[in-house]
């Protein structure tokens, strides 16, 4: 081969690469929790075991959450929420999708940290609500960085058409109320690929 082809052959091998890499979300060291209240004063901490995310070159992130893998502790609400609340049958996922810009987190150094107000939006069933997350992006190394709320969202049940689903489980559990308010928490952490 001509030596002057071989800087050029360099060149358009190294303009092929991305730009940036994909991130996955590591569900293992990933959780999204979030409180239920009964009977006015009663609040107890749940969360979804199961989550699967990637954010994507062009900083498209999709995390979507298997409403299954709901745990509160106690199998049998487990299953009532499975089955009347979310109706998994129909419904299995929640999602969460957001655009952001990964130059800021991927340039921070290993132990940096920063504030983002995110806009995502959350569908549940065939219903959509846009909210503002505040957020703390924090490089953990060369690879990986985490994403915490630093306020919860509040999740309003009304919102996703499910008043009727959560005076369903009331009534099951014998209580005399359950919020339609739900503070929903994140810790996420991202590998890169």
């Amino acid at each position: 081969m001509h030596k002057s082809i071989r800087p050029v052959i360099a060149l358009l091998g190294v303009l092929a690469l991305p730009v940036h890499a994909s991130w996955y979300l590591d569900n293992e060291s990933s959780r999204i929790s979030f409180i239920s209240t009964k009977a006015g004063s009663i609040s107890e901490v749940h969360r979804f075991l199961t989550l699967h995310g990637k954010i994507g070159k062009d900083g498209k992130a999709n995390l979507r959450v298997e409403l299954e893998s709901v745990s509160t502790g106690v199998p049998l609400r487990d299953q009532r929420l499975r089955d009347q609340f979310f109706e998994i049958a129909k419904y299995p996922e929640a999602e969460i999708t957001a655009q952001l810009d990964l130059r800021p987190i991927t340039d921070l150094a290993p132990g940096a940290q920063l504030e983002l107000g995110l806009p995502l939006t959350l569908k549940i069933r065939d219903k959509q609500q846009q909210y503002r997350a505040e957020l703390l992006a924090t490089r953990l190394d060369d690879h990986r960085f985490q994403v915490v709320t630093l306020a919860p969202l509040v999740v309003q049940v009304e919102d996703f058409g499910l008043t009727t689903a959560l005076d369903g489980l009331r009534k099951l559990a014998g209580v005399p109320g359950i919020s339609l308010s739900v503070p929903v928490g994140a810790v996420l952490i991202f590998t890169e690929r």
